[in-house]
């Protein structure tokens, strides 16, 4: 059997390290593997290939990827690969959903304090040498003890983002696809077609949910004017789930508190975008997923999938082709 392993970006961060397809060749000494670091690599390679592991695959890729039964994202998000031919295809797909939850979790949590203990501002007078305690003071600390937090997608990171701030002492509402409103001992549940009227009370929105057909712009100029003007949104999964024009607009006029951005429609995200301005923006970029041990979590979870498939057992982390995730 043949593996070609194809994790490569620009950024260096997101490209696996050659020491970790030593191990998995090691491991596994029984299977071909390859190695490709650029696009053109990969192609060249595909026609041989039995599994794939990569964070992406085109229409053409595919087509010449005769072979191809099985491909594994080192990402949890896979809406990028799920173009048509995909999902008609045989080719499974497993995903590395779970893998991430707890940084995630914690980076939210993180943004969040920021802008409750008013971090930015503190930040910017810091780098004037300006004494704003009256200024920071007027604003007044927020507590995350008591405030309302909507978790749209509970999924593994939201679920982990639910419990953390459960255990802060906030009230939280997550909403799911296909769930009814119950509470569960910990947080209310909600189905997602509640979105509109959750939004009004909410404190913190934050955005978990995978994208998929639905879930695309499920943030847009509708639901932030039915913000408050001091909630804050935090956005950990695809920028493609917000309206990011409305969201300038919603931020420059005041009509929400401020919005905490890990990822953008366009990454890197553009030098003239206007949220490097924005005062009420804070941008990481695209990292809350990443740890210090990331890779060797992501061939771990690979390893043990690619163990099952040699030996027929059913494969973890399944991804529903049609649902998106």
């Amino acid at each position: 059997m043949t593996v070609l392993v194809s994790i490569h970006s620009p950024v260096e961060m997101w490209t696996i390290p050659d020491a970790y397809v030593e191990r998995l060749r090691h491991r596994f000494a029984d299977q071909t593997f390859l190695h490709a670091r650029t696009e053109a690599e990969a192609v060249s390679l595909l026609p041989d290939v039995d599994v794939l592991f990569a964070g992406q695959i085109t229409r053409e890729q595919l087509a010449s990827a005769r072979r191809l039964r099985w491909l594994h994202s080192p990402a949890a998000g896979v809406g990028g690969m799920l173009f048509p031919e995909m999902v008609a295809s045989r080719v499974l797909i497993t995903n590395s959903r779970g893998m991430s939850a707890d940084t995630i979790a914690e980076h939210v949590l993180a943004v969040t304090f920021a802008f409750f203990r008013r971090l930015p501002h503190a930040f910017r007078c810091q780098a004037e040498r300006e004494w704003a305690q009256d200024a920071i003071g007027a604003e007044g600390n927020r507590l995350i003890a008591g405030a309302k937090v909507l978790v749209v997608g509970l999924g593994a990171i939201g679920t982990a983002v639910a419990h953390r701030m459960t255990l802060l002492g906030a009230r939280v509402i997550g909403l799911r696809r296909t769930a009814e409103a119950v509470t569960d001992g910990e947080w209310t549940t909600a189905p997602s077609r509640h979105l509109h009227e959750l939004l009004p009370a909410a404190d913190v929105v934050i955005i978990a949910a995978p994208h998929t057909r639905e879930t695309r712009g499920i943030i847009g100029r509708r639901e932030l004017a039915w913000m408050s003007r001091e909630a804050v949104l935090v956005n950990v999964s695809r920028g493609a789930l917000v309206d990011e024009p409305a969201l300038i607009d919603a931020l420059r006029a005041g009509a929400i508190g401020g919005a905490a951005l890990d990822v953008f429609d366009d990454e890197p995200l553009p030098p003239e975008s206007a949220f490097w301005t924005l005062p009420n923006v804070l941008i990481t970029p695209h990292t809350s997923g990443f740890r210090l041990d990331h890779w060797d979590a992501a061939t771990a979870l690979f390893a043990d999938n690619l163990e099952r498939f040699v030996i027929g057992q059913p494969l973890v982390n399944v991804v529903d082709k049609n649902a998106g995730y």
